[in-house]
């Protein structure tokens, strides 16, 4: 259920965004009812589940400071409930949460920003046709192709090769001047190609001029789209992540988002024991020192955590380490104020 906070936080956003992407809409005549329903629509279910932690976060600081000021939790400590006994009821709804921001984030989130990054490439664009150099990949087990160069805006790859071998030895390789996509046909089309048939001592080349092939790739392989590994499914995600190791291609993004997803839901068991280790005592201040403490230590943790997502894409970290390494640390820092409410 979305509160006042979460509109408040979707209102602004919604009016900055519409203020930035005026000029598109306007420009390319897109239809309102495709702003609404495919565009910001799908924007509530992101970011309900984006600041899912720091909204619990808020919550349990805010009614665990008000028990404390009324002495509600020192009668329940002074009637033998241990500070143990306390946290239960806390990490039980903090279970829920995770459990419904893990499934949110992997198979709800996902179709919907699918349909915001289907609107931008519709109406916006955001596909970046351009020229790709130096190609090298592994198509498929032994399968490996090469391209000087690959020119995305008419699907055309210059210098093609592949090769095919087989317990390591080269059984055959194809050379061709280039290679095109049929958008028709839906397949490659090989121009002037000699093909080397390499059989023990013996080899056999022929030469064509032109040659219909299927290969497992596509010109989707050498266009940018942006955010495209927000819109996949956890399945999803995997299999492009086996895929594109198959291919030698880099993965950090496709990475990066998978252990974002494990490691952001995780969160709120850190910030529900940060935030009730912080509130359950009364302290000078009161409720609102609670809440001023809790916003720093919550933003702090998702500045953190853009941080460290900076670090993973410029490969300076694994990005498993990088999306962990917040909740490693504020899991230390939870564990400390624990002990210390505890004591």
């Amino acid at each position: 259920m979305l509160h006042k906070i979460d509109w408040y936080i979707i209102k602004k956003f919604l009016v900055f965004d519409v203020s930035e992407n005026i000029d598109d809409f306007m420009s390319k005549d897109v239809p309102l009812k495709a702003i609404v329903f495919d565009y910001y629509l799908n924007f509530i279910p992101y970011f309900a589940n984006l600041f899912s932690g720091l909204f619990t976060f808020i919550a349990v600081i805010y009614f665990t400071s008000k028990l404390a000021y009324n002495t509600e939790i020192i009668a329940i400590l002074s009637s033998g409930v241990s500070f143990n006994r306390l946290m239960r009821p806390y990490m039980v709804g903090a279970s829920v949460i995770v459990l419904f921001s893990y499934l949110l984030g992997n198979y709800v989130i996902p179709p919907a920003n699918k349909k915001k990054v289907d609107f931008r490439n519709t109406y916006i664009g955001t596909r970046k046709a351009g020229t790709a150099h130096n190609i090298h990949q592994q198509i498929e087990p032994g399968i490996f192709v090469y391209m000087t160069s690959y020119n995305a805006s008419n699907d055309v790859g210059y210098k093609f090769t592949i090769e095919h071998f087989v317990d390591r030895k080269l059984v055959s390789k194809l050379t061709a001047d280039y290679i095109k996509w049929d958008r028709e046909k839906k397949k490659w089309i090989i121009h002037e190609f000699n093909i080397r048939t390499i059989s023990g001592y013996t080899e056999k080349v022929t030469h064509g001029i032109e040659k219909d092939t299927l290969l497992n790739m596509v010109p989707q392989d050498y266009q940018v789209v942006e955010n495209v590994v927000e819109t996949m499914t956890l399945p999803k995600l995997n299999e492009s992540i086996d895929n594109l190791k198959l291919r030698g291609v880099n993965t950090t993004d496709y990475e990066i988002e998978k252990h974002k997803r494990r490691a952001g839901p995780f969160s709120a068991f850190i910030l529900t024991i940060i935030g009730v280790s912080l509130a359950s005592r009364k302290i000078k201040g009161g409720i609102g020192f609670h809440l001023g403490l809790g916003l720093l230590l919550s933003f702090s943790y998702i500045l953190f955590m853009q941080v460290t997502t900076v670090f993973a894409t410029s490969d300076l970290l694994a990005p498993w380490v990088a999306m962990w390494i917040p909740n490693i640390l504020y899991g230390g820092l939870a564990f400390y104020l624990y002990r210390r409410a505890a004591a």
